[in-house]
This record gives structure tokens, sequence and C-alpha cells, in this order.
């Protein structure tokens, strides 16, 4: 570090505060030029002795369901990009949705690689997570509010499917197909948001078609098998809240390929606002669950618990507001 700051003409803190991404008070002009003679150098930081040093990894974990999913790679990407602003790494796992990989993914010796870890949440239930003695800050993600032991980032499942539904009702709609809806059973997203979904026709002295109320999963496949086996069945509809944007995407292609007209004939309004929305024919209506601003509490919560250590005080518990994004897919 000396070295690039003695060919660079400036300070070793000033290389320091490059290096680490502290550059609010660092000219442009000078982050070029450290940077450029850090090039020249072959100037790396050593992570080991970095490390030894802090007692840190400086890595994050992040913890998900599914890979293979427009959501949580958006995710991924929303938070590694404001962690590595801070000079952390994040890395991403699959749990696979299943319970004892998220327990496993908290234990002590799978926290030994991390300064923190942030655990979406699919299966555990509170009494899973009660048992865990947390040894490095946690946050937890998730539709359902679990254990108070630890920080939780959640967002409004409920009211965000109560605006979607009522957006469909109030622009005619009065058969509405809950596309990955599940009305029974532990709480989960697929329970939280057909809730609001019978709130919004309730609200409305309106009554759902329980055979409208499709347990078809929240996956691509799965929107455009089950509208797909709707229409072979002769049901008729004329709404359709897909509790997942890639389940409305699947909506989109089944109703295409039948030459069903959206939004003419069939409405169709999604839940996460992730980018493809923005693309598909038509651009789909969604739920923005406040994605950016969860990322947002998702880092600063991380960011004060490393800085404390494990909570041993009150747990915050967050939920995030959600807001309708309309566009072509409902009139």
């Amino acid at each position: 570090m000396q070295d690039v700051a003695d060919r660079a003409g400036v300070s070793a803190q000033t290389v320091s505060n490059v290096v680490n991404g502290r550059t609010a008070r660092v000219g442009p002009e000078t982050i070029e030029r450290v940077s450029r003679v850090i090039d020249e150098l072959g100037y790396r930081l050593n992570q080991s002795a970095r490390s030894l040093r802090k007692g840190r990894t400086g890595i994050i974990g992040l913890g998900v369901p599914v890979l293979a999913s427009e959501y949580y790679g958006e995710l991924a990407e929303r938070l590694s990009r404001r962690f590595a602003e801070r000079g952390i790494r994040l890395v991403t796992e699959n749990t696979g949705g299943a319970m004892p990989a998220e327990v496993e993914s908290l234990a002590a010796s799978h926290l030994e690689t991390y300064d923190g870890y942030i655990l979406a949440i699919a299966a555990s239930e509170s009494a899973d997570l009660n048992r865990i003695l947390p040894t490095k800050p946690i946050v937890l993600l998730g539709e359902r509010a679990l254990s108070s032991r630890f920080d939780h980032v959640l967002m409004d499942n409920v009211g965000g499917a109560r605006s979607a539904t009522g957006h469909l009702l109030d622009r005619g709609a009065r058969s509405v197909v809950a596309l990955g809806g599940v009305r029974s059973g532990p709480e989960s997203v697929q329970t939280l948001r057909t809730r609001g979904y019978d709130d919004a026709h309730r609200e409305r002295g309106l009554e759902a078609r329980p055979e409208l109320i499709l347990d078809a999963g929240l996956h691509i496949a799965d929107g455009y098998r089950a509208i797909t086996e709707l229409i072979n069945q002769g049901v008729e509809f004329d709404g359709v809240f897909a509790l997942t944007d890639s389940s409305a995407h699947g909506a989109l292609r089944a109703l295409a390929d039948r030459g069903v007209g959206v939004p003419s004939q069939v409405q169709i309004v999604g839940f996460d606002n992730v980018q493809a929305g923005a693309y598909t024919i038509p651009r789909l209506t969604t739920i923005e669950p406040g994605n950016d601003e969860m990322a947002d509490e998702i880092v600063s919560v991380m960011l004060t618990r490393l800085q404390s250590g494990p909570p041993s005080g009150d747990r915050r518990r967050i939920m995030v507001p959600t807001r309708l994004v309309v566009r072509e897919s409902t009139r």
C-alpha cells in the first residue's frame, strides 16, 4: 500500500480509502490515479491477513430456496451491489426450500465461513428456528412472521394481493383466478396472498369461486400448465391474479397459444415486479413489493449487527409496503 501511495503521490490512508470503497471525500482524478498505479504494480489485498487482523471474513451469506428464479436472482444482485459498495462480498447458496437445509445454514459450523447470514425462509417454522443459538448476525427474509429471536424483513403479501385483486375487480373482472392460490395449510406466500385475494372480494361484496383458486405452483411452467388446463376444462374466467410474475408469464403464453386476448378478454396482474415483466407482450401489470427498499433495510440491519455483534436486545421486524404498477395487461 505504501508503494502505491509513493508512486501515486498520495498518502497510504488515501490508498486505503480507494481500496476499501471509502471514496466520498476522494476526488475522481485521485481515484483514477491510485487505481492506475494499483494495476501497474499488481497490488492486491491479502484477504487472509485482513480477515485475521479484523477477525472477519468480509463475506455475507445469502440462502435462497431456488437459484433458477428471476425474483431471487434480482434480490441477490441488489444485495451484492449494496454490500460491494461497502467492501463486503455476498455468497449465494441454494437451500432448496427444505427445512433441514435452512436450519443447517444457520448452524455455528456453517456460519464460520461468514460474518453474517441472510436466509430467505421457505419451509422452516418458529419452532425449528428457536433451537438455533446464533453465533453471527442473522437476518431472515420471507413472507411469514416467524421467530422473534431474529431480525426479519418481510413484504406485505396480504396487502399486495388485496391491491392486485381489487385492481382486477375494479376494472370489471368478475371471475378472477388466483393462480397458485392456497386457502388452507401452514402460513406461506400462497396462503397469505390468497388471503388478500379473498379480502378484495369480500370488501366489494363479492364471493370468489372456489374452482378458480388453483394450487398450481409459482413458476412459469406451473402458470402455463394451470391456465391451459383451465381453458381445456371450459371454465370461464376473465381475470388472473398470478401470485408471482413468473407464473403470470406462463399464463400469458398459455392465453396467447389459445388465442385469448389480454387484456380485452382476460386481464392479468402479477406479483414481484421482476424486470422481465416490463418486456412481455403485453407488458405485465404487477405488484412492486418494495424490492429496493427491502434490500436497503436488509443491508442496514446487517451492517448494524456487524458493528454490535449478534443481537442481544430487541430484534427488528420490518414490513415494507407494496404498490401497484399498472401496465398493459389490465384495462
